[in-house]
């Protein structure tokens, strides 16, 4: 079973015409992967819009309960924004601020009962790594990685490796399963940037994995990290499940992260996770240029399905990326011709820093305990 789940509601809504998330992301991989004949109807499923009561799994009532109530009236008073963090400037109050999320959370639990038999599903609306129980953080309001870890483990699934490699740390998920030890915890994240979390040595019981990656980090760089860290840390800890955050925002093109990276490295950490575990969930994430989110999580679909990616588009998907459009950035005015034509990146290679051998070597020392947490 190879499915991909998406819904309208992404088309639609926006955090504001001022706010980074302002870019159409999910309807573009639908309308692309459409374009490129890898949607037939076998392979795509509807979100369904998680209900109140599955997300208080997580969240606490009270702030599920303010987050409808901001939704509904259009607009939250000053003790809901300091308590829950509605109505910032990175969480602000817009017509979907419920339903867009609550769509995310849906289709990760749908992905987790899914997957209760093998398969890989790919929610790219999900990804939301920020949110934490009782407020909205870094433009998430509720946190669907949190839920399609708790959706597998309901499914019967227990030692599940959550791999996270968004240009900014997985807060929430760690907040929540820094001291499960049936949860492995990596992410490779921008260092010195917000949430300003994730340091070298929070290992959580041991199983937590945090590589904070300098400015400028390249696809050599990243291919270190890897083959030395990723994929020896998952195969020594044997999982039964795996999920993928796969934000966007790590490749070079992105306003939100200084690394240098290509959706080379993106995919080929998603093609060396995939024979190790008979479920995998991949998940959206970050991602603020929209040829570049797009291209990128639709190439992962492609790669996550078994096609071959083209080394050219088609016309009907060229004219799905010539269509988009990205007002308020300078690079939305003259984008590059492979912005348009391709679906992969050239490779952006470079030297493998000191900092970053010593920093992955430092965390691949801690893998050979990964197996005795599981005793």
């Amino acid at each position: 079973m190879t499915l991909l789940l998406g819904h309208e509601i992404y088309r639609g809504s926006s955090y504001g015409d001022w706010h980074p998330l302002r870019v159409p992301r999910v309807s573009t991989v639908m309308d692309l992967s459409r374009a490129l004949g890898w949607l037939p109807p076998g392979h795509f499923r509807t979100s369904p819009r998680a209900r109140p009561a599955a997300l208080r799994v997580w969240h606490s009532a009270a702030y599920v309960e303010a987050l409808m109530r901001a939704e509904t009236e259009g607009r939250v008073d000053e003790a809901t924004t300091a308590r829950h963090g509605l109505g910032t400037v990175s969480n602000p109050v817009f017509p979907e601020m419920f339903r867009r999320p609550a769509t995310g959370v849906g289709g990760v639990i749908l992905a987790g009962e899914l997957l209760a038999q093998g398969g890989r599903v790919h929610v790219p609306g999900g990804g939301t790594h920020h949110g934490m129980p009782d407020r909205a953080n870094g433009f998430c309001y509720l946190n669907d990685c949190v839920f399609g870890i708790l959706s597998l483990r309901a499914s019967g699934i227990r030692r599940i490796a959550y791999i996270d490699i968004d240009a900014h740390h997985m807060d929430g998920v760690e907040a929540a399963f820094a001291d499960d030890p049936d949860i492995l915890l990596i992410s490779t994240h921008e260092e010195r940037r917000w949430p300003w979390t994730g340091a070298l040595d929070d290992a959580g019981l041991g199983q937590v994995f945090n590589l904070p990656l300098p400015r400028g980090t390249n696809d050599d760089e990243m291919a270190l990290a890897r083959d030395r860290l990723i994929l020896p840390a998952v195969e020594a800890f044997r999982p039964e499940a795996i999920v993928m955050q796969c934000g966007a925002d790590a490749v070079e093109e992105d306003p939100l992260s200084r690394l240098a990276l290509s959706n080379r490295a993106h995919l080929a950490v998603l093609r060396g996770l995939m024979p190790l575990a008979p479920r995998l969930l991949l998940l959206g994430g970050g991602g603020y240029n929209p040829w570049s989110v797009g291209r990128l999580w639709t190439a992962a679909w492609g790669t996550l399905s078994g096609r071959d990616l083209p080394d050219r588009l088609p016309a009907a998907a060229e004219a799905v990326l010539r269509g988009l459009e990205w007002r308020g950035n300078r690079r939305g005015k003259a984008p590059p011709t492979h912005w348009y034509t391709t679906l992969v990146d050239p490779p952006r290679g470079g030297p493998v820093r000191s900092d970053v051998a010593d920093r992955v070597a430092t965390l691949r020392a801690r893998i050979a305990r990964v197996p005795k947490i599981l005793a």
